[in-house]
């Protein structure tokens, strides 16, 4: 696939605002974050009600690709809106959009890759797929489920505990590697290597 295909839209999902930062619903913003740092650019507003930034992954030459990082900024349940502006704006199909989030249904700090599917409640992926439809790329970073009889609503949006802490930087490069990889080799290679 060349660039001649034009970018890639990635969209870490999360909760704009200091109160939500180290929520496990945030970790699509943490793993944008750590994106941008390794690419050497800033995030700035968007009138897509996005942080958006442009810029390449990986080596320059054959193995580069272009690339639209995008952390909504219209809390979760919304973030289909600015996905869709965005995608629109820069002409990117649904199957170069990968959205970035936390999973209640997989192990804390397990990865999964896939594309398409349904959204397991998860009201992110809702709004996108009401915007563009479910056949977009997922990467799947685990928080696991609350325990005892925890509402759901309140653990995603409460901060990872200190145990969890303690991996969470390690877990959070890997789920950025994982999108690296994706986007530069595609699903099946990604899937095999980060589908832990």
């Amino acid at each position: 696939m060349s660039d001649a295909d034009g970018p890639w839209l990635i969209a870490g999902l999360g909760n704009p605002g200091p109160e939500y930062a180290g929520n496990r619903h945030n970790v699509g913003f943490m793993v944008a974050d750590l994106l941008a740092e390794r690419m050497g650019a800033r995030f700035k507003a968007n009138r897509a009600r996005a942080q958006v930034l442009e810029g390449r992954i990986g080596a320059p030459g054959a193995g580069s690709r272009r690339v639209v990082l995008a952390k909504p900024m219209t809390y979760m349940n919304l973030s289909g809106g600015p996905v869709a502006q965005l995608s629109g704006f820069y002409k990117v199909p649904v199957e170069r959009i990968v959205a970035v989030h936390d999973e209640l249904d997989i192990d804390h700090g397990t990865l999964r890759l896939k594309r398409g599917g349904g959204d397991n409640g998860h009201n992110g992926l809702k709004s996108i797929t009401k915007a563009l439809g479910p056949d977009y790329h997922r990467v799947r970073f685990g928080i696991g489920r609350p325990p005892g009889r925890m509402d759901v609503a309140a653990y995603v949006l409460k901060d990872f505990s200190a145990a969890e802490r303690k991996e969470l930087d390690y877990f959070v490069d890997r789920a950025a590697d994982a999108v690296e990889c994706l986007v530069q080799q595609g699903l099946e290679a990604a899937q095999s290597r980060y589908n832990s």
